[in-house]
């Protein structure tokens, strides 16, 4: 009989657990207290190590992997590190997505004498870190060799369950010692449902669905974190029910299903879907997360009987179930509500955007431009959006099995291009599309050095419109603070990397664009579009004017002439 343990070092019981709960790539910067973890990963020639150009962009990085990959993790060096990344693992914590953030520490003799270390704030407190991470990550430890085999099952499997970062210290002088772990690999599974808790709480959704004459369902993003999109589909085709999406779940419900009625966001919804989620008799809400950016500057209604579903947990009516998964749940109401026939789908999703009668030899502008990459895309191709004029994403039908990758509550500037570095890592096979602005670019632009140098192939789709062209609309139209400094970015490839293939484009023009955008996606491609600094879509720039009167009041100074970009008119349908 085979033994149940064996002995194996610290440092690669961690890689191994990682390896068995999917993770290939490690994403971060090597430092002095990291390096024995490195060498063993380097020596076990299982994992592949991506060295980042900081630990900001390999925290995106390794958000950008767990999207497509269902978890991912960094490896950074003590307290420089941590700090480093924590901006990228707050985002992760707001977005709900599974990153583990290595950091490799102090050492614990270091630790047990009380001795003052580099990288630490030279004050005695050794916890500062594992602290400052509390708010940022579901949960947090100090590995040593006592409480190796628990915690780091823990963290993994913790992470992996609630779509959450977590955060763990790994003392560089641990790596190589022997301790007795599971010979049993690491299984990542969800515990299963209390069986009564279940069957009670599938009867009284399934009752309720059944008996409504306009049910509706709502979408945020768990419902692609927890992998429930295919099930809620199959629900509504069940139902024959209309679905909708707030903007942070773009792209998880299959925009060319004949359900699909578009994003919801209140009164700044697309037409008839606002009406088509609050009139609803029965509204199934997937764990909806009302914030000022995904409820129209909180003007969303939901019905008072609003059925709230979480990975976890139900609200139906006055009763609260626990100790139930969300895809259990839906698998029981798919089997027990009957067929539904005699409804008509309701498809509200806005038809594609024309530029038909823009001359496309005149100067680029935002009118053309969108339309443009609407037709550009297709099937399975993997989206990202950055804050600014790129939100305009937003408004474009997404043909199927296309991925969404956005950061639309935490809005970290420069996320996505870290982001477009470990999602194309994990899936070099599909066609990759960075949709940014100057100013978002100029915070993570080094990182394009790193997609170069592993020969990854993406559409990169920048706009240099002289700054930050959201903020204008919020405050400072004009103003020197929202501008950034004019760089050469077509060029940028050949700088970062002399000997690329890269194809870069300096766009001007309509023309120039359409010409771009049908060049072959046999290397990396890179389009810089050249825009007026004022000009910028009715929606977006209708949001930042919004914004200004919540973010700053009745006496705030976006009431000044000309100190806010304001839509054109007439306004320019996106």
């Amino acid at each position: 009989m085979a033994s149940s343990t064996q002995r194996m070092k610290i440092g690669d019981f961690l890689l191994r657990r990682l390896e068995e709960a999917g993770i290939r790539h490690l994403f971060g910067v090597p430092g002095d207290y990291n390096l024995t973890l490195l060498q063993q990963l380097h020596d076990a020639k299982k994992m592949n190590w991506i060295g980042t150009t900081g630990e900001l962009t390999a925290s995106y990085a390794a958000d950008g992997y767990a999207r497509l990959k269902g978890l991912g993790a960094l490896l950074v060096t003590n307290g420089v590190g941590p700090l480093s990344a924590i901006n990228g693992v707050g985002g992760a914590y707001a977005e709900h997505v599974p990153v583990i953030c290595i950091a490799g520490s102090i050492p614990l003799r270091s630790i047990d004498r009380g001795l003052g270390m580099h990288h630490t704030m030279a004050d005695g407190n050794f916890d500062h870190f594992l602290n400052a991470y509390k708010p940022v990550t579901i949960a947090q430890a100090r590995i040593t060799p006592r409480n190796a085999v628990a915690e780091i099952d823990r963290l993994i499997l913790t992470a992996w369950r609630e779509k959450l970062p977590v955060y763990m210290e790994f003392p560089s002088d641990i790596a190589y010692l022997d301790i007795e772990v599971p010979a049993p690999p690491l299984m990542l599974a969800e515990p299963a449902s209390d069986p009564e808790r279940l069957r009670s709480c599938v009867a009284a959704l399934a009752e309720r669905l059944a008996a409504a004459k306009s049910a509706a369902i709502l979408v945020d993003t768990d419902a692609d974190r927890f992998g429930v999109a295919s099930e809620l589909m199959e629900l509504a085709n069940k139902l024959q029910a209309p679905l909708a999406v707030i903007n942070a779940a773009k792209g998880v419900i299959d925009e060319s299903s004949p359900h699909y009625v578009g994003i919801y966001a209140g009164k700044a919804s697309e037409p008839g879907v606002c009406e088509t989620i609050e009139s609803s008799d029965c509204l199934l809400a997937i764990a909806y997360r009302p914030i000022e950016v995904t409820t129209g500057d909180f003007s969303a209604s939901l019905p008072a009987n609003t059925i709230h579903a979480r990975a976890h947990s139900l609200d139906i009516g006055h009763d609260n179930y626990q100790a139930v998964t969300l895809k259990e749940v839906l698998r029981g109401v798919i089997d027990a509500v009957p067929q539904v026939s005699h409804r008509a789908p309701r498809r509200l999703a806005a038809a594609a955007m024309s530029s038909a009668d823009i001359d496309a030899d005149a100067k680029l502008t935002q009118a053309f431009y969108w339309p443009a990459i609407q037709r550009y895309l297709r099937p399975g191709d993997v989206l990202y959006v950055d804050n600014g004029t790129s939100f305009s994403l937003l408004g474009l039908r997404l043909p199927p099995r296309c991925t969404f990758i956005g950061s639309i509550n935490w809005g970290s500037i420069g996320y996505s291009v870290g982001a477009l570095l470990g999602a194309l890592i994990a899936a070099p096979e599909r066609r990759h599309i960075l949709l940014i602005g100057d100013g978002s670019f100029q915070v993570t632009a080094q990182e394009l050095s790193t997609i170069l140098r592993h020969d990854l192939k993406p559409v990169i789709l920048l706009i240099n419109n002289g700054g930050y062209t959201i903020e204008r609309g919020y405050l400072g139209k004009t103003e020197p603070y929202n501008d950034v400094a004019n760089w050469s970015y077509a060029d940028l490839p050949k700088v970062l990397r002399p000997d690329t293939s890269a194809r870069s484009f300096l766009v001007k023009t309509g023309v120039d664009l359409q010409n771009a955008l049908g060049t072959p996606n046999d290397t990396l491609i890179f389009v810089e579009s050249i825009m007026d600094s004022c000009d910028a879509p009715a929606p977006v720039t209708r949001s930042s004017n919004l914004g200004a009167e919540m973010d700053y009041g009745p006496t705030g100074p976006q009431h000044r002439e000309g100190l806010q970009l304001r839509p054109a008119k007439p306004q320019l349908s996106a």
